[in-house]
């Protein structure tokens, strides 16, 4: 895990103005407390809260209330050196002494002032101790925060330690089944096993390797804040009660996934595209023929520890069973692309699927209109040549190819040779940024050129950047385009390559 410095991502944490804005209450207790020591009595309230709450749900307020938990992942995350968490410091040892240690400093502090109670010092001195104590997790907490991980201070935090008490015995009488909320997948065929769940998780944990006969994530450190949730490619995953989750299992469409399997192949070649593309092509060897339909994408295993796959879209139609094409775009420091390009001729790779139908035509579709821009012509390679092959059934493929320059075109003379071939097919490439003019090309933005174009009669197929197919659905619409005729998969979405 630790081969590039890349694994563990930061990225946004906080969805809501509480988490935004929680950590000034802890330095108005932590600073402010120092002048005015009776803010250090409000802490009780968020100890009650805390408590409270995990009873029912768990470890829910430390991600979604806790002051201290705003402050590391406001603040403190982005200049964080994000390493891996030691585990020492998630050991039950390590937690159990930090927890008795606090206990008992904490209980001979009470203890020292208990006989001012009933006056107005009690309430000064106790608030005293709350302010250094949240003084003192400013410090440390925020001092391992940045050296380490912005999290590493909850992962034996007392706080936490009693909310993971209190939630036991809401789980021993049977409030926790009915009242906790957890991290849900849709369907456990359809996770990519990219592990991004894990790279982006506050607390290092790995959802997508722990889903349990219910498809939750069933670990009590689980702080529900639901950055996972946020991050997916897939968009699988939600936060749902246990009821909810057997609803969502039974609900789940998995048609494309039917034929999900493991599959060992070998690489036959790896052909330069030119910049930073290339094109890899597998020849399968157990077993040895795997049916796939253009259009669906495919998992190339990157390591084994944790076990971890990167989705790309198959470039080509298939005619034998026998072969597969992806073409990847390495991305600098991406931590799945830079491992797959160092992949060599002849290695034993192991793939999984084949998965999808977002952008599989159905057998009566007779018009077509395939959109891409970027590296989401992809999956338009093969399914091109699969929709013509077809014959006299298709009345009419459209291919519409936005790139920035005409060098970034891929497989251009494969698509114009198509058109040449093929009377039922038409190919317009655009070019956005290119300066000088050329026979045959648009200049401009793909969407420009879907306004010009008739579509009447047409099914809809978009692969590309997220913005292209935001812009080009709502143009679409205005155009008459049925919305259930329209399909896409953004390449954002399905190529997880950082």
């Amino acid at each position: 895990m630790d081969e590039l410095n890349n694994y563990y991502i930061k990225t946004n944490r906080t969805f809501t103005i509480v988490r935004k804005y929680a950590w000034i209450f802890t330095f108005m207790v932590a600073i402010g407390g120092l002048w005015e020591p009776r803010l250090g009595v409000l802490v009780i309230g968020i100890m009650s809260g805390l408590i409270g709450t995990s009873f029912f749900s768990g470890r829910h307020w430390c991600g979604n209330f806790c002051p201290h938990g705003s402050l590391f992942d406001n603040i403190i995350n982005p200049i964080s050196l994000n390493k891996k968490i030691p585990l020492f410091l998630k050991s039950k040892w390590f937690i159990g002494a930090f927890f008795l240690f606090f206990t008992i400093n904490f209980s001979r502090k009470l203890f020292r002032i208990a006989a001012l109670w009933g006056t107005y010092s009690f309430i000064e001195r106790l608030g005293y101790i709350f302010v250094n104590t949240y003084l003192m997790v400013l410090v440390v907490g925020g001092a391992v925060a940045l050296l380490v991980n912005s999290r590493t201070w909850c992962q034996f935090c007392p706080m936490g330690t009693l909310q993971k008490l209190s939630y036991r015995l809401g789980k021993t009488v049977g409030v926790v089944k009915h009242t906790e909320k957890r991290i849900t997948i849709e369907s456990k065929d359809k996770c990519h096993t990219c592990g991004k769940c894990a790279r982006v998780c506050p607390f290092q944990l790995t959802p997508y390797l722990e889903f349990n006969e219910n498809n939750q994530f069933d670990n009590i450190n689980c702080i529900k804040c639901t950055t996972c949730v946020e991050n997916c490619p897939a968009n699988l995953l939600s936060l749902e009660t246990e009821r909810k989750a057997v609803n969502i299992i039974q609900m789940s469409d998995v048609k494309g996934y039917e034929n999900r399997q493991e599959i060992e192949s070998t690489l036959m070649e790896i052909n330069d595209l030119g910049g930073d593309l290339k094109e890899f092509v597998f020849r399968f060897e157990n077993p040895t023929k795997v049916h796939y339909k253009a259009g669906q994408f495919i998992l190339v295993k990157i390591q084994d520890n944790p076990v971890q796959y990167r989705a790309y879209s198959i470039s080509s139609a298939n005619e034998d069973d026998k072969i597969l094409k992806i073409i990847i775009k390495r991305v600098k420091n991406g931590y799945g692309t830079e491992i797959i390009f160092r992949f060599n001729v002849g290695d034993k790779v192991i793939l999984e699927g084949p998965m999808g139908n977002h952008l599989v035509p159905g057998e009566d579709t007779k018009k077509m209109l395939f959109i891409a821009n970027g590296i989401g012509i992809t999956p338009f390679i093969g399914l091109a040549k699969e929709s013509l092959s077809k014959g006299s059934s298709v009345e009419s493929v459209k291919l519409l190819n936005g790139q920035r320059y005409v060098a970034d075109f891929i497989y251009h003379d494969y698509f114009k040779e198509l058109q040449k071939e093929y009377d039922n097919f038409e190919y317009l490439p655009a070019a956005s940024r290119e300066e000088q003019e050329q026979e045959d090309l648009y200049k401009g933005y793909v969407t420009g050129l879907l306004k010009e174009i008739d579509i009447t009669g047409h099914k809809v197929y978009m692969c590309g950047s997220g913005a292209m197919i935001k812009e080009c659905y709502e143009i679409l619409l205005s155009k008459g385009t049925p919305s259930e005729d329209i399909f896409f998969e953004s390449e954002e979405r399905i190529k997880l390559s950082a």
